[in-house]
């Protein structure tokens, strides 16, 4: 059997609130595998990005506590040393931000930045990073590589500096490449784009990827395996095809619901979840979704088992059996109050 790429156990996140810790993240495992894109999918608030910046030691320590482990290559990266963590951040595994702006300093050029990130892990001279960094920024699909890098990212377009941004997370040929929802401020067409980049990467560079994003049809695009969130726990995760041909879990039910039909007659109105996720230090007794879920039984209001199966799992009582009915009861009255 392969050795998953990263393999998250039982990963926990609390912040400090007002009144102690607040958990915000509760009991994730999954993994990663070589030459495979994971898809973290959710409403925004459920925990996504939360999860992949305390793996890569990016939380304030004095304000946040992490449990569990994180195997990178064999490599508990949860326990590792600051030196350690420096060493595989940016060379090993690769921050693709959502926002470029913030992801870059405004007061240094494009080129500058990308050569500072690979005299950082590297040992070449000054030239041949400047070299190199024109070349990925080339490679990202950037028509005037060079006269780019001599620009500072307020002088480039929203694609244009995301692409510059890809172009610096490639800079050391990482592994693993962790995308936290790199379309979001961008437009359909540059959206696709992007999307279309990040296959080309990981066909040409052979990197993993862990792509955040809300949005399914993204999913649908990138994705091997997805892995469904929602108030910080995963609730459903399996293959692409299988999640999309049969989801286990009603809220996958809901987020597949809310996509616009491609053929066939279009509806009045798309179907929404009723309600809103709970806040962290508000989350209810037993199933976080029950609440809003139309499929909900009385033993819901303790924690549901993890079902699991072929390569898949779900955290639902809903079991195969009755899941056909209620799928079709909740996909016609999704849009009605709860």
């Amino acid at each position: 059997m392969t050795t998953p790429l990263l393999e998250v156990r039982g990963l926990s996140v609390s912040f400090a609130g007002r009144n102690g810790m607040i958990g915000v993240i509760d009991n994730l495992s999954f993994q990663v595998n070589e030459d495979e894109t994971l898809c973290i999918v959710g409403e925004s608030g459920s925990g996504k990005s939360v999860a992949l910046l305390s793996m890569l030691g990016l939380l304030d320590p004095f304000s946040s506590k992490v449990e569990g482990s994180a195997l990178f290559k064999g490599q508990d990266i949860l326990r590792a040393s600051q030196k350690t963590l420096q060493d595989i951040r940016g060379r090993r595994i690769a921050l693709i931000s959502q926002d470029p702006m913030t992801a870059m300093t405004p007061v240094h050029t494009i080129g500058w930045q990308i050569v500072e990130q690979i005299r950082a892990h590297t040992d070449i001279s000054s030239r041949a990073a400047w070299n190199r960094a024109v070349e990925l920024l080339g490679e990202v699909g950037i028509a005037n590589p060079r006269m780019a890098a001599e620009r500072y990212p307020h002088q480039l377009s929203g694609g244009m500096r995301q692409r510059a941004v890809i172009a610096m997370a490639l800079s050391c040929n990482p592994s693993l490449l962790v995308a936290d929802e790199p379309t979001t401020a961008l437009d359909v067409t540059v959206q696709a784009q992007v999307l279309d980049l990040l296959r080309r990467l990981r066909r040409d560079f052979g990197s993993s990827i862990v792509l955040i994003t809300h949005d399914m049809g993204v999913v649908a695009e990138m994705a091997d395996r997805v892995l469904v969130m929602y108030s910080g726990r995963i609730v459903e995760q399996g293959p692409c095809d299988a999640i999309f041909d049969d989801a286990w879990h009603p809220y996958t039910w809901g987020l597949l619901d809310s996509i616009p039909p491609l053929d066939g007659p279009r509806p009045e109105r798309l179907i929404s979840i009723p309600g809103s996720p709970p806040q962290p230090d508000r989350r209810p007794p037993g199933c976080v979704f029950g609440p809003r879920c139309r499929a909900r039984l009385p033993a819901c209001s303790d924690l549901p088992p993890r079902q699991i199966a072929h390569g898949r799992e779900a955290l639902c009582f809903v079991d195969s059996a009755g899941r056909p009915a209620a799928r079709s009861r909740i996909s016609s009255n999704m849009d009605q109050p709860a």
